[in-house]
């Protein structure tokens, strides 16, 4: 008979103890959505000074939360991977909330809610509505988007689902070529098609190869754009009429 390998433990508590401490916290938020991001950058958004962000990025960096590289003479942080920022969506969801003690915090709360970042893809309102509009187009078929906490048997609010299978239709990857998503040139190693279980709106926005490249296109015709505050994306004027022509999704005016 073969062995098993032997299945180990985790250390949940290590991993806790980097996400305890509010500026670390801060600086994972930060990195949510997928960018690299300086060190000065990361200390001004937690609050903190250099010398102080660099023992924390350390910790981070030892732990395997972010990793570092160096362009000239500038090191630049991420998160190690969607695992990470699925982790930290998980933690939302149970966490308490902030007090919102300002008119600033109130708009960037919403924003969160419209449109958002959740790694390296869409979610909120924005990517559970582009969910829905790629199932009514055709492209994807499974299921019909919605998480009914009642039926869920593994899937859970702020992670990857794993009840439903949605994949391409056999006319999807022609429809997506039309907005210059080449399906055949997704990651090899990754799942094309995923799903995340939005906390924000109880759907399901579309993770995977397909999510990220589908959302990096967006970008690359300027109908999304970064907002000022981590994770949060707007929809240009030229984002609703294209995702509506192309699409058939629809934004409030």
């Amino acid at each position: 008979m073969v062995d098993e390998p032997l299945k180990q433990q985790t250390d949940i508590a290590r991993a806790a103890a980097l996400v305890a401490d509010p500026s670390r916290a801060r600086m994972l938020k930060c990195l949510a959505d997928g960018r690299a991001l300086p060190a000065s950058a990361l200390a001004g958004e937690a609050g903190v000074s250099a010398a102080t962000a660099s023992v924390h990025l350390a910790k981070l960096v030892e732990g395997e939360f972010v990793t570092v590289s160096r362009q000239g003479r500038h090191r630049y942080y991420r998160l190690a991977g969607p695992d990470v920022s699925a982790a930290l969506e998980a933690l939302a969801l149970i966490a308490p909330p902030l007090p919102i003690t300002s008119l600033k915090q109130s708009n960037r709360t919403n924003a969160l809610h419209r449109a958002r970042t959740c790694y390296d893809h869409l979610a909120g309102q924005l990517g559970t509505g582009l969910m829905g509009a790629l199932l009514d187009r055709g492209v994807l078929t499974g299921y019909d988007g919605v998480h009914r906490a009642e039926r869920a048997v593994r899937d859970r609010p702020a992670s990857y689902g794993r009840d439903i299978h949605y994949a391409l239709t056999d006319s999807g990857p022609a429809q997506l070529r039309e907005l210059g998503v080449d399906t055949d040139r997704l990651p090899p190693r990754r799942p094309a098609v995923r799903y995340c279980v939005d906390w924000s709106e109880h759907r399901h926005h579309l993770a995977g190869g397909l999510g990220a490249a589908l959302t990096a296109r967006l970008f690359e015709l300027d109908w999304v754009r970064w907002g000022a505050a981590p994770r949060v994306v707007h929809v240009t004027e030229e984002g609703v009429a294209g995702l509506e022509h192309s699409l058939g999704l629809t934004f409030a005016r």
